[in-house]
């Protein structure tokens, strides 16, 4: 297998992407210890400059990177790793060190995501979210069952000529915003879920 071409300060940089959605999520850098160590753990460890020591991406905070894969570049002198990110990457609370206004893919779920965990967590008065999940797995199974009912008709009336595309995507916004309640509900993380996805296309 062919070895990265250290640097003179014996590192190379480390682009991280999210392996489902191919978003870039931060920039870091390893030397040979954090590259093995990645590889070892399954979880994404970097070389600290400023601290001058290997820290594992969401030791502290939780928010970690599980590794799919490591790709050199043609030189050598650069790593790709895909990885699943179980939380935002950025220590801002972003999902990306770039912020999320433009986020590619479906990164900007994690911020209703986050959102969604909150209302779980804190259930405030008058929150449709937190209703819907005092209700259990009843309440919101039975709306994640109708609101995909809802994108089937729209998807039929759009083939029919008879609704635009605005009208499937806000059935399916519904769809996708009740399926993440009924997750917070029942404590399932969504990156489990894009683990789940990465497994079958490996």
């Amino acid at each position: 297998m062919r070895q990265p071409n250290w640097g003179e300060d014996g590192l190379v940089a480390a682009v991280v992407q999210d392996a489902e959605t191919a978003q870039v999520l931060m920039l870091g850098w390893m030397n040979a210890a954090a590259y093995e160590a990645t590889k070892e753990s399954g979880r994404v460890t970097f070389w600290s400059r400023s601290r001058q020591e290997l820290w594992e991406k969401g030791a502290t905070s939780g928010n970690w990177l599980e590794l799919v894969s490591m790709e050199l570049d043609c030189d050598g002198d650069a790593v790709l790793v895909r990885a699943v990110p179980h939380g935002p990457t950025c220590h801002l609370g972003t999902m990306t060190c770039w912020g999320d206004r433009d986020a590619a893919g479906f990164g900007a779920l994690d911020v209703l995501w986050q959102t969604i965990e909150e209302r779980a967590r804190t259930r405030p008065e008058g929150s449709y979210t937190a209703r819907l999940i005092a209700g259990g797995p009843d309440a919101t199974g039975r709306k994640v069952t109708e609101e995909a009912t809802e994108v089937l008709l729209a998807a039929k009336d759009h083939a029919a000529g008879a609704a635009d595309d605005r009208r499937v995507a806000e059935e399916a916004a519904d769809l996708i915003y009740h399926l993440l309640v009924l997750l917070a509900e029942r404590r399932v993380p969504p990156a489990e879920v894009l683990a789940v996805l990465a497994e079958r296309r490996r």
